[in-house]
């Protein structure tokens, strides 16, 4: 699995912060990460320090907020996924089909009016 953000990806300006290429297994252990490390130890999980993911141009640090804000970064270089409780278990029922069967398909892993998206698309492409 790979780690990257894209800046510009439309004629509105928005970017996205990316995990692609991985396959049904790689969608598993992330899917049990979020709910071990988050959701049940209500810890910060920084996506740079987990064996199966390769950051590329960015890190991506998940952790649990008062409010659903989604991604934001003070230096487009180190990102912080700010979602409640709730946000964080929308995310695995989003992540699910990709842990059931394998998938070329995409998917965001959340909906909030925020100018960066998070994609988890197996293929890298949306």
């Amino acid at each position: 699995m790979e780690l990257d953000f894209i800046d510009n990806v439309n004629e509105f300006g928005e970017n996205m912060v990316r995990l692609y290429n991985f396959d049904m297994a790689e969608a598993i252990l992330f899917r049990d990460l979020i709910q071990t490390v988050v959701i049940e130890k209500k810890a910060k999980l920084n996506l740079a320090e987990v064996d199966f993911i390769a950051p590329r141009n960015c890190h991506l640090i998940m952790g649990l907020f008062k409010e659903d804000e989604g991604i934001f970064t003070l230096d487009s270089q180190t990102f912080y996924c700010a979602l409640t409780l709730s946000g964080y278990e929308e995310m695995l029922r989003r992540i699910e089909p990709f842990c059931t069967k394998e998938t070329i398909s995409h998917r965001y892993l959340y909906e909030i009016d925020n100018p960066t998206d998070l994609l988890f698309a197996p293929a890298g492409t949306w």
